[in-house]
């Protein structure tokens, strides 16, 4: 099968980031807290298990979607990890992650538009957006919050070149990455919101304001470094080498020369 052309493939990033942007950030904000009934305020809201769960779920719908046209990035630190490990060409990283970006303001966007549309609604605070320090949901610091995402976007990466490894069981990948992303959720949603994603962080903070611009730094680097550091160090720790990348493309330009 020959591989989408990369018009195609950026079409399929786009889609799949924008789900994932839109349906994980519009849980939060929609649906973590949301009380109903009388007086009593009965609680209604899906809360952190619940925003998990969507998260996870975005990326599993989209990698059966559409993760046989783009290898199912939605996010620029996985194509960067997937970059180190050979799994896809450096040639494409720049287009792969500016579409991502784009996508994710795209769906940030779009979950503005909604939010704005309840009276009252203050986007400070309430766009979904990751922190550290006074704006992270624990009160955690920046060391603390940048250990936690380069280690639990490593994991990530992980449990994704494993998944995808030519040695694995087949159809099951997406399966077992959105279950990993969900788990990411459920530990660090209290440390930081949960980045793991530098263009899912890019897609609220500016909708977000206050400090989530000026923090944005670390939801960029963080990711990135966990990502590269997997991507140097599977190989090595599981004896997987030169193993397809999820696209097949570069396994087939291998065997054709």
């Amino acid at each position: 099968m020959l591989t989408p052309k990369l018009p195609a493939r950026l079409g399929a990033e786009f889609l799949g980031t924008f789900w994932l942007v839109f349906g994980g950030c519009g849980s939060a904000i929609f649906a973590a807290l949301f009380l109903g009934g009388d007086a009593s305020s009965v609680q209604l809201g899906i809360g952190f298990t619940g925003v998990a769960l969507a998260f996870g779920l975005t990326v599993l719908t989209m990698a059966y979607a559409v993760g046989h046209v783009s290898g199912g990035h939605f996010n620029p630190a996985v194509t960067v990890g997937l970059a180190v490990a050979r799994r896809f060409e450096w040639k494409d990283v720049p287009a792969y992650v500016a579409t991502q970006v784009v996508a994710g303001l795209a769906a940030g966007g779009a979950l503005f538009a909604i939010a704005s549309g309840k009276d009252g609604f203050d986007r400070v605070g309430h766009m979904a957006a990751n922190g550290y320090g006074a704006h992270s949901p624990g009160g955690y610091a920046m060391g603390a919050v940048f250990l936690a995402e380069a280690l639990l976007t490593a994991v990530f990466l992980y449990v994704i070149l494993g998944s995808t490894d030519g040695r694995a069981p087949k159809g099951f990948a997406p399966i077992s990455i959105g279950l990993c992303l969900t788990l990411i959720h459920l530990i660090s949603i209290p440390i930081s919101n949960t980045s793991v994603n530098p263009a899912r962080s890019t897609g609220v903070a500016f909708f977000n304001g206050a400090g989530a611009p000026g923090q944005l730094w670390l939801f960029w680097v963080a990711p990135i470094v966990g990502a590269a550091i997997a991507g140097a160090t599977y190989g090595l720790l599981t004896g997987a080498n030169d193993e397809p990348d999820i696209s097949g493309e570069v396994s087939r330009r291998r065997r054709a020369a």
